[in-house]
């Protein structure tokens, strides 16, 4: 925990408020990375009764950013945070929030699944979904793992994936316009491909931003907007 004082109160149940906020958005997170990874495997199986799941678990994502927003609200008029405390419960409020939106996210992409399960299976076997699945859901593993150990260094190193995953999202679109033209008959399922690609694509987005508030929560850098560079030398310091 660089530059943090978090768990060093008098207030020793000051202490387990704070405690217990990190460690619910931890559990939100890894809700939410479950959410990503059954809704990439649905559609990739054609696997309805999952993806159903996924949309109905959506409700427990929703439930996690109303529980952890009330909880903050009440540190924020209870305890009147200052300093690190105060970053630490704003990064908090702003997570949970990407967090949410990538739980919506990966609703989208269930449904698409849905949707591609009542049509004719590519060759591919959605291939390109399941790949850049596969490298969200290991960018988000890490975004949270530096969330969990307040690591600037990690958190740099994940915004670095954003590039990779934009790079393998507009190579996919690229295919999917040429399936399209080729063959007109594709286009409706390629534009749920490109539906869902393009969520996975907002996932690594929202990863992104979340590895922007640990930077700030332990630096006290506001690094949004920002080139990775910057984000580099804002750790370094």
């Amino acid at each position: 925990m660089e530059n943090m004082n978090i768990g060093h109160h008098i207030s020793r149940q000051f202490n387990e408020e704070l405690e217990d906020v990190r460690n619910q958005v931890l559990r939100m997170g890894g809700l939410v990375e479950q959410q990503i990874a059954d809704a990439i495997k649905a559609l990739v199986e054609g696997d309805c009764r999952l993806a159903e799941q996924v949309i109905e678990n959506d409700r427990k994502v929703n439930g996690f950013e109303v529980m952890i927003d009330e909880e903050c609200t009440q540190i924020l008029a209870r305890r009147q945070p200052a300093a690190s405390d105060l970053r630490l419960v704003i990064a908090v409020i702003k997570t949970i929030t990407d967090l949410e939106r990538i739980g919506d996210q990966a609703e989208k992409i269930a449904r698409m699944g849905i949707h591609l399960s009542e049509m004719e299976r590519p060759k591919s076997q959605y291939y390109e979904v399941r790949s850049l699945g596969e490298r969200v859901v290991k960018m988000l593993h890490q975004t949270l793992d530096s969330f969990a150990r307040m690591d600037v260094d990690a958190a740099v190193q994940v915004c670095e994936m954003d590039d990779v995953i934009d790079h393998e999202y507009d190579g996919i679109m690229r295919k999917m316009v040429t399936f399209m033209m080729e063959d007109p008959r594709a286009i409706k399922r390629s534009l749920d491909v490109i539906w869902s690609v393009r969520a996975l694509e907002r996932i690594g987005d929202h990863s992104k931003n979340i590895c922007e508030y640990v930077v700030y929560l332990v630096k006290g850098k506001d690094v949004r907007h920002t080139s990775t560079d910057y984000m580099k030398e804002a750790a370094q310091e």
